[in-house]
């Protein structure tokens, strides 16, 4: 039995050769083919609810109905994140990089969250970093929070999270949320920290930065090697002479910029700086002996 006799909405190598290219043009997001049975899945829950017969109804309705496009994207954007996901840079963030940045005069920093789903980077980010750069003793702390997908981001706005998601969240961090018998909310104090907005990364951005650290994690490896190159050029516009940039575990610089150097697992700075970093710690994030 074929692919498309298996299947509730007939899907063909047109239909999904289209969705390719408007994933593309919209997201930069590279589908291949072995990527198909996921697109199905994730996109024939719209066809039953625009009561559409195939994937052909379906493609003629993105390319003639601007509105589709935002559902569309919605439905192709992966949102997996947790609590302190890969934990080591939640670490890095605490104890190396917030003893350096309390050496400062200035008292302001900058965090971006370039890929914050449904909030929990974002929202893990500013317990960690609230701990150490209280507004009380003068620290302007503000963490900049997007996502491509409109849905996640109403959901992170909100910050209320299932009682499961409570295990990945230290103890000692408690204090900045608000318990419930099947849920728990993000407190006030840590929500001001954030602002939300929904961003293409393909497209203009309007911030001007410098951002301190910014955040991109499981995202480049999703594009292709040219737009990896335009967005870590980016990310190296906005970023303050001694930030920081954390990616994801699965991804490197590597072939895709030369202006970064490692100073800890998936941690980046800028290549021709002299802060303490790099004279501090190896290329795997430990501190050196002499």
């Amino acid at each position: 039995m074929s692919f498309d006799e298996e299947k509730a909405f007939p899907m063909t190598a047109a239909d999904f050769g289209i969705i390719r290219e408007l994933a593309y043009q919209h997201t930069g997001i590279v589908l291949p083919e072995r990527k198909r049975h996921m697109v199905y899945s994730r996109l024939s829950r719209r066809l039953r609810l625009l009561r559409l017969a195939n994937f052909e109804e379906y493609c003629l309705k993105l390319q003639n109905d601007p509105l589709e496009l935002a559902p569309f994207i919605n439905a192709l954007t992966t949102n997996l994140t947790s609590f302190f996901r890969e934990r080591h840079h939640f670490n890095f963030l605490e104890t190396e990089l917030a003893p350096y940045w309390q050496q400062r005069k200035q008292r302001r920093l900058r965090v971006w969250s370039a890929a914050c789903s449904s909030g929990e980077e974002p929202y893990s980010i500013a317990m960690t970093l609230a701990e150490h750069f209280p507004a009380a003793s003068g620290w302007d702390l503000k963490i900049l929070a997007t996502d491509l997908d409109t849905n996640v981001l109403a959901r992170a706005e909100a910050g209320v999270y299932p009682q499961a998601g409570l295990e990945a969240i230290p103890k000692r961090l408690h204090h900045y949320l608000q318990g419930a018998a099947e849920e728990f909310s993000i407190s006030c104090q840590i929500k001001k920290l954030l602002f939300f907005k929904q961003l293409n990364l393909l497209e203009p951005w309007p911030m001007q930065g410098p951002f301190d650290a910014i955040f991109c994690r499981n995202v480049l490896i999703y594009f292709d090697q040219n737009t990896k190159q335009k967005i870590v050029a980016g990310f190296r516009k906005l970023l303050a002479d001694d930030g920081v940039l954390f990616i994801g575990h699965s991804e490197s610089l590597t072939n895709i910029s030369r202006e970064f150097e490692t100073v800890a697992q998936t941690t980046y700075r800028l290549r021709h700086q002299n802060s303490i970093l790099p004279r501090q710690f190896d290329a795997s994030g430990r501190k050196e002996s002499y």
